[in-house]
């Protein structure tokens, strides 16, 4: 909750003038007190967190560092302890908000929109469990199966439903770049140094011009070719993972987790929206759900 309440006070920076974003966090009132009270929050859990680490790793060095698939922050302590450098508490902190905010919370909201598209469209739904039973070797027992990552590389259609989600509702909506010196943007405008310029990977994701006339449809068979392989779009077309020298560099991770989680969620389980409560997207520098996803879910499989 704490990080959430951060990243609605962030959006509203981007949309409010300057001047009252600071008066609000001179006042210590509205969006920027309830960030200030947010950030105290995720500064205690990750510090606690952090010196339990800490206290782990002294304690376990030796079975720490010749332990396969230790977590990140163990990864970097034992790493800069060994060659005599400290790995000083902001960075470790930094690193951690940063896994949660880039890592973890966007694609759990990638996921949420993805599921509530995918119930909306039963023919993408059975087409997905189509391409998993004709790729994957199943067996007799179909109860509760689960997916590896080299099972799920493969699944082009699921790439493609998952590249739809983020098409339609990119966690990241809209983001801004500032020129160091005066340039001039594709449209013929002159832009000067620190100049803000705001753009909204949502709103291109349902442009006519970029996408074509069914920009709204949720199609997956957009991102397939006509080999039956992944077709892949330019990044400065698809922006949910940015684009340039500056990409995610979690992009091919991010999907591998994807696929494996609406794998098993797709095969497993029926996934029922509840239609009482409305689906719309938070007010948030991430998009999520405004109150979260209202499922009723049984077993696919007796």
């Amino acid at each position: 909750m704490a990080v959430h309440d951060s990243e609605q006070a962030i959006f509203y920076r981007h949309v409010k003038p300057r001047s009252f974003t600071k008066l609000q966090k001179w006042l210590n009132i509205g969006q920027e007190g309830k960030y200030k009270k947010a950030s105290k929050v995720v500064d205690d859990v990750l510090s606690e967190y952090i010196c339990q680490k800490r206290k782990e790793v002294n304690k376990l060095n030796q079975q720490l560092v010749s332990k396969d698939g230790v977590d990140i922050l163990t990864s970097y302590i034992t790493e800069k302890e060994s060659t005599g450098l400290k790995c000083d508490d902001k960075f470790l902190r930094d690193t951690a908000l940063n896994m949660i905010i880039a890592a973890t919370d966007t694609t759990s909201t990638a996921l949420t929109w993805f599921t509530w598209l995918v119930s909306k469209h039963p023919i993408v739904e059975n087409k997905i469990i189509e391409e998993l039973e004709s790729k994957i070797p199943i067996g007799e027992t179909k109860w509760r199966r689960l997916f590896n990552v080299d099972e799920v590389k493969n699944l082009v259609y699921l790439h493609g439903a998952l590249c739809e989600a983020l098409r339609l509702y990119p966690p990241v909506p809209f983001n801004h770049k500032e020129p160091v010196k005066p340039d001039i943007v594709p449209s013929g405008h002159l832009v000067h140094p620190k100049t803000k310029i705001l753009f909204c990977m949502y709103s291109m994701g349902r442009m006519k011009s970029i996408w074509g006339e069914d920009c709204y449809e949720f199609k997956p068979e957009r991102w397939i070719n006509e080999r039956g392989e992944i077709k892949h779009e330019p990044s400065y077309k698809f922006l949910s993972f940015g684009a340039g020298p500056r990409i995610c560099l979690g992009k091919e991770t991010s999907f591998i987790q994807m696929k494996a989680v609406a794998s098993a969620l797709i095969y497993n389980d029926r996934i029922h929206v509840m239609e009482e409560t409305p689906v719309v997207s938070a007010v948030s520098s991430v998009l999520h759900t405004e109150n979260g996803l209202m499922t009723r879910i049984s077993k696919r499989w007796e």
